[in-house]
């Protein structure tokens, strides 16, 4: 009896929980309103994003099947290419839709996957925009990638009876105090119960969604699928220019710092002009996190007097080159397969929680990181452990 007092309590507290969410999404939701109508007056490029990240379609649903994967961002997007290849494969006459929310990433993916597979916007936590959705896409399968824990989604795609499951489970320091502070516990207990398959990067991860709501039974193992990305995209032809770009290198030093924010950029820059009293021909690749800062980098390295050449630009690398910046999405990877020695960045400073080094390991670099990396330290375990 007690037992049953108990859960009838965390119903309680997983509605009101909700119901709070539910209240602030609610609140900002004309805000995303008047941003879709000032697009549409300025004629904006990304009108059509927002009409998606609303919840309206752009395409029909075709008859049968439909897998439904979501990713926030490019990193995420990639991780599910392999998983979307398999399906395709297995079953050919199942439609596949991705979302993603970000339009860099949509930008890369819109490249990457096979032109079969239907690429939206995902809608906004709200729930009309997730109804509206839901509705038009009615998916036999969810699957949701990294640490994709939206309230409004989940909940709803359980209510119409979805399966879901969360690919890549990643489950940082930050974001579990962050869902274990009240009141948002008993949410995020209400999400996790509905998940059928959970499959962590590490036991570390594994534990945090456990105390957090997950049954152990849906807890399984399968892998970090960015080394399975890594891995094929090694055998894939190489992005435009790139086999060019190989040669450039062969009569330099190189090194690549990856993923970089502004404040790590400054260290990199203090290292290279250390490293040039010492090693001749000693080139620094930067690909920033952010290509869109490619630019204000340029500028900056520039005044210091530093020689730069710029990938956008179809720029070569001379013999008079200090730093080649790369600054578009997506070529990470191959990056990494030609240079020996790479710094994964969101390292150095505390609070940028690092990213993972699961491509540049599984791309055979040297690899390096600050100290201030949950995710580089979950990687380097998984690395290690599929090594022995």
């Amino acid at each position: 009896m007690a037992g049953s007092g108990g859960d009838e309590e965390d119903d309680v507290a997983a509605r009101r929980a909700r119901a709070l969410y539910t209240g602030v999404v609610m609140s900002i939701t004309p805000l995303l309103h008047l941003s879709l109508q000032f697009r549409r007056l300025q004629g904006h490029s990304q009108y059509c994003m927002w009409l998606e990240r609303l919840g309206y379609p752009s395409r029909k649903r075709p008859s049968g099947l439909l897998i439904w994967f979501h990713a926030v961002s490019v990193g995420e997007g990639i991780s599910a290419i392999p998983v979307i290849l398999h399906c395709r494969d297995a079953r050919p006459s199942i439609t596949i839709l991705m979302t993603t929310s970000t339009a860099a990433a949509h930008s890369v993916l819109e490249q990457r996957l096979p032109p079969e597979v239907i690429l939206q916007f995902a809608p906004v936590d709200t729930p009309t925009a997730v109804e509206r959705f839901l509705l038009h896409w009615a998916p036999q399968a969810a699957i949701f990638m990294e640490s994709e824990l939206w309230p409004t989604l989940i909940l709803q795609s359980a209510v119409k009876g979805i399966p879901l499951a969360i690919l890549n489970a990643r489950m940082s320091l930050k974001s579990f105090e962050r869902w274990s502070a009240s009141p948002m516990k008993p949410l995020v207990a209400s999400m996790l119960s509905r998940f059928s398959l959970i499959a962590p990067l590490s036991n570390k991860e594994a534990v945090r969604y456990q105390i957090l709501g997950a049954a152990p039974s849906v807890i399984h193992f399968l892998g970090n699928l960015k080394y399975a990305c890594a891995l094929g995209d090694s055998k894939k032809e190489r992005s435009v220019g790139m086999t060019d770009i190989e040669a450039q290198l062969v009569d330099r030093k190189v090194w690549l710092a990856a993923s970089t924010h502004a404040e790590e950029e400054e260290a990199i820059i203090r290292i290279h002009k250390e490293l040039n009293k010492s090693v001749s021909h000693l080139l620094t690749i930067i690909a920033p996190r952010q290509p869109s800062r490619g630019q204000h980098i340029m500028i900056k390295l520039q005044r210091q007097g530093f020689n730069v050449a710029v990938r956008s630009d179809g720029q070569r690398i001379s013999g008079s080159t200090d730093v080649y910046l790369v600054d578009i999405l997506g070529e990470l990877n191959h990056f990494y397969a030609i240079v020996p020695i790479a710094f994964v960045g969101g390292s150095l400073f505390q609070g940028l929680a690092g990213h993972n080094i699961a491509e540049a390991a599984a791309a055979g670099c040297i690899v390096l990181t600050g100290t201030d990396s949950d995710d580089s330290a979950n990687a380097s375990q998984d690395y290690l452990s599929d090594l022995i």
